[in-house]
C-alpha cells in the first residue's frame, strides 16, 4: 500500500501527520525543497541565455523556409539589442542584462531545448504549473507536498508569492482534486509587514488558550463523527488546515518579517516585489517549507510584444534577486538540497511582431517551439547547457525537453518517481506528468 493510500484510509487518528510529517521517498533524494522563480509572460531566450550569431547576421531578413504560424503576424528576423559574453569556467554565454546571474553561471544548467504545446498564456501557464493545459489539476507544489509532506508543521508546505495575480491566478497553485491541505498558500508580496503579508493569522477575539480549547472540542467531535474508521478526506483536510492556521501564529510573523534582515542583504536582493519575494523564499526554505513559487509580477510582465528592450528593465529587477538567492543558499548550506527553477511558460520568436496597434514595433510574439529554462542546486549539474534551438532560436531541435520532463526530473531529485506518485480520482489514477514525462538524466550531477 502506498503512503498516499494509507493516509487517506487511516481515519482521523492519522490526521495530525498526514499533511505535515515528512514521508519516505521512492528512492534516495538529492533535494528537499523547490524554489520556482516564474518570469511570467515569456522570457525571450534569444535575448538572455541562447545567443544566435546567425540571427544577428540575418537581421531584418525573412526567416528562411515556409512561413511559421504564430499567435500574431510576424515580420523579418530581429537581432537582439543586447550583447552577450562568456562567463565562468564553463564559458557559457549570457546576455549583458543578466550580469550577476552570468557571474554564477557555473552553478546553473541552461536548458536551451525546452518546448511546450500551446501558444496562449493560459494553457501554457497551466501546463508548466500543473502538468495539464486545462484548469482543475493539482499544481506541482501540491503534488510535492502530497508526496513528501513538510518539514515544518507550523507553516504551510507550499506557498505562492505574487504581488497580485498572474494570468490564471489561484488555479496555478490549486490542490485540484488532492486534499485541500496541499493547496498553495497565497502570499501578496506587494505588502511589506507580516500582518499584511499573512492577513488574519492572529485571532483578534480569542486567546491562544481559548483557541486550543476550541480546537480540542472540534477534535473530539470529529473523532465521534469518524469513529467507524470510514475515510473522510475532506473532513481530514479541513482539520489539518485549521491546525496549521493555529500553529502559524507562532512562526509566520517572524518568518515574513524582512526587517529582521540587515539593510545590506535587502539591498542586494533589491527593494522590488520580485526581490522581496526571492528573499522571502530563502527565509521560508530555511524554515522547512517544501516548495515556494515566486511569480515576477501581476498578469504577464515579460510579455514584450511591443519592445523587447523592456526586458532590460525587467532583468534589472530579476538579476540581482536571483543571484542573491543562489549566493545565500550556498552560504547557508541549502543550495545542494534546494532545486531552483528559473523560467517562463514559453519563449519568444526571433522574428519581429508586426501586427496590431503597436506604438513601438520592436517586440516579439509568443514562442512554444523553443525556449530556455534555468536549473540549479539540489542535484542539478551546473556549468553546462543542455539541448539547443535552431540557428535562429525558433525551434528546439536537440535534446528537446517538455514541461512534463522538467516536472519528472524535479520529482526525481526529491526522491519521487513521477509514474508512481498517483492519486485515484473519478475512476482513474492521475499524476503530475499526465501520461508523459521522462527524467532528463543528463541534467543530474
Amino acid at each position: 500500500m502506498h503512503r498516499r493510500d494509507f493516509m487517506l484510509g487511516a481515519g482521523f487518528g492519522a490526521v495530525g501527520l498526514a499533511g505535515t510529517a515528512a514521508a519516505a521517498t521512492h528512492h534516495a533524494a538529492k533535494a528537499k525543497h523547490v524554489i520556482f522563480l516564474f518570469l511570467n509572460g515569456g522570457l525571450s531566450q534569444v535575448d538572455t541565455f541562447d545567443p544566435k550569431p546567425e540571427l544577428t547576421r540575418m537581421h531584418n531578413k525573412p526567416l528562411p523556409g515556409p512561413k511559421v504560424k504564430t499567435d500574431s503576424a510576424t515580420g523579418n528576423l530581429m537581432k537582439s539589442p543586447f550583447g552577450f559574453k562568456k562567463y565562468g569556467q564553463s564559458g557559457i554565454e549570457v546576455s549583458d542584462i543578466f550580469p550577476r546571474v552570468g557571474g554564477l553561471i557555473d552553478d546553473f544548467c541552461v536548458v536551451r531545448g525546452c518546448y511546450a504545446d500551446n501558444g496562449n498564456h493560459g494553457p501554457s501557464l497551466m501546463l508548466m504549473n500543473t502538468g495539464h493545459q486545462l484548469a482543475g489539476r493539482p499544481s506541482m507544489g501540491s503534488w510535492i507536498t502530497y508526496g513528501l509532506g513538510t518539514e515544518n508543521k507550523n507553516l504551510p508546505g507550499f506557498m505562492a508569492l505574487c504581488p497580485g495575480y498572474p494570468v490564471m491566478g489561484p488555479r496555478l497553485w490549486s490542490s485540484g482534486f488532492l486534499p485541500n491541505i496541499h493547496q498553495g498558500t497565497y502570499i501578496p508580496n506587494s505588502e511589506r509587514t507580516p500582518d499584511k503579508l499573512v492577513a488574519n493569522v492572529r485571532n483578534a477575539k480569542l486567546s491562544v488558550r481559548e483557541q486550543e480549547e476550541q480546537l480540542g472540542l472540534l477534535d473530539r467531535l470529529n473523532k465521534l463523527y469518524l469513529g467507524d474508521g470510514t475515510a473522510q478526506p475532506k473532513v481530514a483536510a479541513g482539520v489539518q488546515a485549521m491546525e496549521v492556521a493555529f500553529r502559524m501564529q507562532a512562526e509566520a510573523p517572524e518568518a515574513f518579517d524582512l526587517a529582521r534582515e540587515d539593510s545590506g542583504t535587502r539591498q542586494r536582493y533589491g527593494d522590488t516585489e520580485f526581490g522581496r519575494g526571492c528573499l522571502l523564499a530563502r527565509r521560508l526554505v530555511e524554515r522547512g517549507v517544501r516548495m515556494v513559487q515566486v511569480y515576477f509580477g501581476n498578469s504577464q510582465p515579460w510579455d514584450s510584444h511591443e519592445d523587447i528592450n523592456s526586458h532590460k528593465g525587467l532583468a534589472a529587477q530579476a538579476d540581482p534577486a536571483i543571484a542573491s538567492l543562489v549566493e545565500d543558499l550556498k552560504a547557508r548550506g541549502l543550495f545542494n538540497e534546494t532545486v531552483i527553477i528559473v523560467g517562463s511558460e514559453f519563449g519568444r520568436t526571433p522574428m519581429i511582431q508586426s501586427a496590431g496597434q503597436l506604438r513601438v514595433n520592436q517586440g516579439r510574439d509568443h514562442n512554444v517551439l523553443g525556449f530556455t529554462t534555468l536549473l540549479a542546486g539540489g542535484g542539478i549539474r551546473g556549468g553546462m547547457t543542455h539541448g539547443a534551438t535552431d540557428e535562429f532560436g525558433l525551434r528546439a531541435v536537440e535534446n528537446r525537453v517538455h514541461p512534463h520532463d522538467l516536472q519528472a526530473t524535479v520529482l526525481h531529485l526529491l526522491g519521487l518517481d513521477h509514474t508512481r506518485l498517483t492519486y485515484r480520482y473519478s475512476g482513474r489514477d492521475f499524476r503530475l506528468t499526465d501520461v508523459g514525462g521522462r527524467v532528463v538524466r543528463e541534467l543530474l550531477a
